[in-house]
């Protein structure tokens, strides 16, 4: 069967995200510093000393800027990187647990055709290991739970009516067939941009996803990947986020967006994903400078003051490795062009939390369950088995998004903790109620993400603004997964984005 006649597998709603910030457990507030950081050794503003002259600034310390910094230095130029946070990684962290060990508050899976953060790691010494994914999904719809098959021979099919099976098949190959057909790197010149950019995801599937129950799969789907609600959503960004969702050898899928095995939920880092940044930042030393966050960018005769606090840099050039609603917070001296501001007024973030209860064990296996779930009601909608790879115990990840996330931004702690676990009792059992720890990571409330875990583009933005998403300000040039031609909105596209700003900036040194 050809793969475009499948029955969709968007039940595999286990996805990452980009996630960064503070934490909590049970009435105990973690901060977002993860344990492993690198602060001890890179440098903090005192340490480094008020005024630094380099060949480039780099702004931002995740994936992205610690990349860009790393081949930047091996092309000879000397660099400095200014990281808001105390710990690097950016929307990546590891958060310790009460009673030792450290859970996944941000980005923490990869798949097959992300080429560029295997390749990292792999040089780093940091491991992968297979995402837990053996045992039955389960599908919690209309207030009735039923257990599916994950390893059939069309994976995993969620048990809704034929007519919902069959619509959201057709469905999911009409976006893949029409992916195909948008650039990844120039969506907004592809032959029907304007008029995919002119509606809303949410207009498009109310045309063609006509079986409710599809229209279920599909909206799930669309919150899964992108914390935002499909009437938020370009269509356009979305057929450029299935594109990107490959490489130069092979065309991005739906399904690889949302699948586990051979999807971009397959492995997980043996140690957490921090491990990556942290051991990238060991490298550049005190290149890299904490608790720095940059609040102007000005022109100094042939180059550029980065001031940030308790630290200017003067650079030739500067690399801005942040989401684009977090790079327009800087003030520019020239101001930038229009465009690119525009742009970045109209590419919010999405918005996300993290749940994670842990158990002494990881029980649910026991009754053949792998920890996923899908939902159509509750605070938290998808699940995950984020047990360690030795499962010395058990833990129950589960996204809070979009309009779900939203809801509970002004709630306390403990309100959304009894709300999650009133979820993952119904999910999985009485035992879910009484967790040995409780941490939540809401990532709209961190002031250095305010949202994640992409900043995704509305209607109209692409077409009209998104030339400037990349385009180099003087010698001001923008970095981060929003950037990537590939993966956008994940730790791969990370890495892309700064390995071509690296490019870029070495060529017009």
């Amino acid at each position: 069967m050809a793969r475009e006649r499948q029955l969709p597998r968007l039940s595999r709603l286990s996805r990452r995200s980009l996630l960064g910030g503070a934490a909590a457990a049970g009435a105990v507030t973690l901060t977002g510093t993860a344990a492993g950081t690198a602060s001890a050794a890179v440098g903090t503003a005192s340490a480094v000393g008020r005024d630094v002259d380099v060949d480039v600034c780099v702004v931002g310390g995740g994936l992205a800027g610690l990349t860009a910094a790393r081949d930047l230095v091996a092309g000879g130029s000397t660099v400095a990187v200014l990281e808001a946070r105390d710990r690097v990684g950016g929307r990546i962290v590891g958060l310790p647990l009460p009673g030792g060990g450290v859970t996944e508050g941000g980005a923490e899976f990869i798949g097959p055709t992300q080429d560029r953060i295997r390749a990292l790691a792999d040089s780093l010494g940091v491991a992968t290991f297979p995402t837990y994914d053996t045992g039955k999904n389960l599908l919690y719809k209309d207030g009735t739970k039923t257990p599916y098959a994950t390893d059939g021979l069309l994976g995993a099919v969620p048990p809704v009516d034929a007519a919902g099976l069959a619509n959201a098949a057709i469905v999911q190959a009409a976006l893949d067939d029409m992916a195909k057909k948008v650039p990844v790197d120039a969506p907004w010149t592809a032959p029907k941009a304007a008029e995919w950019d002119r509606q809303t995801f949410e207009s498009w599937l109310n045309a063609n996803a006509v079986v409710p129950s599809a229209k279920f799969l599909l909206d799930v789907a669309t919150t899964s990947i992108f914390s935002a609600q499909p009437r938020e959503l370009s269509l356009l960004y979305v057929l450029y986020y299935i594109a990107a969702a490959g490489n130069e050898s092979t065309a991005g899928t739906l399904e690889r967006l949302t699948d586990t095995a051979k999807g971009a939920q397959e492995s997980r880092f043996v140690g957490g994903s921090q491990q990556v940044p942290v051991k990238l930042a060991a490298a550049l030393g005190d290149r890299v400078v904490l608790s720095a966050p940059v609040r102007s960018i000005a022109r100094s005769g042939a180059g550029y003051a980065v001031t940030a606090d308790g630290i200017t840099v003067t650079a030739k050039r500067v690399v801005v490795a942040l989401p684009p609603p977090l790079a327009a917070r800087i003030a520019y001296d020239p101001l930038l062009p229009a465009a690119r501001d525009q742009l970045t007024q109209r590419m919010p973030m999405g918005s996300i939390g993290k749940a994670i209860a842990v158990y002494d064990t990881p029980f649910w296996r026991a009754a053949g369950l792998n920890g996923q779930v899908v939902s159509d009601s509750g605070v938290v909608r998808s699940t995950f088995d984020n047990s360690p790879p030795d499962a010395s115990y058990g833990a129950l990840m589960g996204f809070i998004e979009a309009d779900e996330m939203r809801a509970y931004d002004a709630a306390s702690v403990d309100e959304v903790k009894a709300a999650v676990l009133k979820d993952y009792a119904v999910y999985f059992g009485d035992k879910a109620k009484s967790p040995t720890a409780f941490v939540l990571q809401r990532w709209d409330n961190e002031g250095f993400s305010r949202g994640g875990p992409v900043a995704y583009a509305p209607p109209g933005v692409l077409t009209e603004y998104g030339a400037a998403l990349r385009k180099p300000v003087g010698g001001i040039h923008w970095a981060g997964t929003e950037t990537s031609t590939y993966w956008t909105g994940f730790m791969d596209g990370a890495v892309r984005s700064g390995e071509r700003v690296a490019e870029e900036v070495l060529a017009a040194l």
